[in-house]
């Protein structure tokens, strides 16, 4: 079986793909924290954990997202 394996103009296309993704997560990470802070500082204590479970599940998302970018250099 012939793996087919992706041209350099290809792999560049993803990986500004990828970074768009990964910048639009940060962002919506950082929204998070400053709502959470918000909420906190007026008195709002239950909004904590799942916020840091959402911020949680974006830290994943960006992690699998580099993982993914550092297995498709690997296979060149």
């Amino acid at each position: 079986n012939m793996k087919r394996r992706f041209t350099r103009e290809q792999r560049l296309t993803m990986i500004y793909g990828i970074l768009c993704v990964v910048l639009i997560i940060v962002m919506l990470q950082l929204w998070l924290l400053m709502a959470t802070m918000n909420a906190y500082l007026g008195g709002d204590q239950p909004v904590i954990w799942p916020a840091a479970l959402a911020s949680l599940i974006c830290f994943g998302l960006n992690a699998g997202l580099l993982w993914y970018v550092f297995r498709m250099e690997r296979q060149r």
